[in-house]
């Protein structure tokens, strides 16, 4: 694929907008999220990992309509590449994202090759059994190399060859570093950050290119494209690879803000945590997938952690039993069972707003506009009326 292809394409001034805008709310994360409870770093790290993981997702399920629920499998590659380079290597970050990305961009292109050769709910089982597949090797056969149930983790004797070449070794471990600046906190968060911007841009330019016509083209109807003779199969596997690479990169920075690869990171339900993602926020968008990523986390994260002690004490300002009944109501839906309302915020969207949150932004956009005009059109009427 060429890369003026793959590229190709000029950014309007609405696009520069919307990057200007999406840029400015990613790095300003900790001061908009504070009145919301979720300004902490940990937390504004999964925003940004999951947003690229469900980013990329969308290249492939948004754009060529393919749904895939094997896309943890690379996911897990890219962790345990990431892993394996800061044993081996350095803790620096980069060769780790680096071959993170390559290590599962070939994996996806193995995978893709062979699971595109179906299309439709074929297509989805195949990748969920090549998931599963994943999954299952590294938790038992391929245990020298991931470590099986226990995980892949970091030991004082790691060779870390470069590292012992420029980098006196200190008592314990590591830690992460980009050029010294450990990965640890808000840098490590910014560092998502910007993987998270570049990863925002790329895929623009994808949306904007010729390829990314071609591949809304294959997802609005692909059989009379090949009934033409247009072979459409290296435009899915590319998009395929490129999805894949974007889960890559999301594993490799799970590793770098915490460096720990297990094989719970391949299950099926990671798979199916980014579908969830990609169609909350709005499949074929371009920020909803990142607003679903981070409704879901932010609902697991703030939700689950509430329990009735807790609810008791946010409702204390309510009457005794007033306060006894809201607890009742609420709690089954927070704490363990957060699921619950995770459960219920989906189904609401779905049934009211198929296009996902980009829908209900766009008709309160055209709400706002309708107005707006109607007041023009009122406010040039009364002079003429007088």
């Amino acid at each position: 694929m060429a890369g003026g292809k793959l590229f190709g394409g000029s950014l309007s001034r609405h696009d520069l907008y919307l990057l200007g805008g999406f840029t400015a709310a990613v790095l300003t994360m900790p001061l908009w999220l504070q009145p919301l409870g979720a300004s902490y770093p940990d937390l504004m790290q999964k925003f940004a990992i999951f947003g690229i993981f469900a980013i990329g997702f969308n290249i492939l399920f948004g754009m060529t309509g393919y749904l895939s629920f094997g896309h943890a499998a690379f996911l897990g590659v890219g962790s345990y590449t990431a892993v394996w380079c800061f044993k081996g290597l350095t803790m620096n970050v980069i060769p780790a994202v680096c071959f993170g990305i390559l290590v599962s961009g070939l994996f996806s292109l193995a995978m893709g090759y062979v699971s595109l050769r179906r299309t439709g709910i074929y297509f989805s089982i195949l990748t969920l059994a090549f998931a599963q597949m994943s999954y299952n090797l590294a938790y038992s056969v391929l245990t020298p190399i991931t470590n099986g149930e226990t995980g892949l983790q970091l030991t004082r004797e790691d060779p870390r060859i470069i590292d012992r070449v420029f980098v006196e070794a200190g008592e314990g471990l590591p830690l992460t570093n980009l050029f010294g600046l450990e990965m640890q906190g808000y840098p490590g968060f910014y560092f998502c950050a910007v993987m998270l911007i570049i990863a925002f841009f790329a895929a623009m330019r994808i949306e904007k290119s010729p390829f990314g016509m071609m591949l809304r083209a294959i997802k609005s109807n692909q059989v009379r494209m090949n009934y033409t003779g247009f072979n459409t199969r290296p435009y899915t596997l590319t998009a395929f690879v490129i999805s894949g690479m974007y889960a890559g990169l999301a594993g490799s920075l799970m590793a770098v803000t915490d460096p720990l690869a297990g094989a719970e990171r391949m299950q099926w339900t990671a798979s199916g945590e980014v579908v969830l993602m990609t169609i909350l926020g709005g499949a074929g968008t371009l920020v909803g997938p990142f607003l679903g990523a981070g409704i879901i986390k932010y609902l697991e994260n703030i939700f689950s952690a509430y329990n009735e002690a807790l609810l008791h004490e946010t409702f204390s300002f309510l009457p005794d039993i007033l306060n006894h009944v809201v607890v009742t109501l609420i709690s089954p839906f927070v704490g363990e069972g957060w699921h619950l309302m995770l459960g219920g915020a989906f189904m609401l969207i779905v049934i009211f707003l198929p296009g996902g949150v980009m829908e209900g932004v766009r008709r309160l956009s055209l709400l706002f506009n309708r107005l707006t005009a109607t007041r023009e059109t009122r406010g040039r009427a009364l002079p003429a009326a007088d």
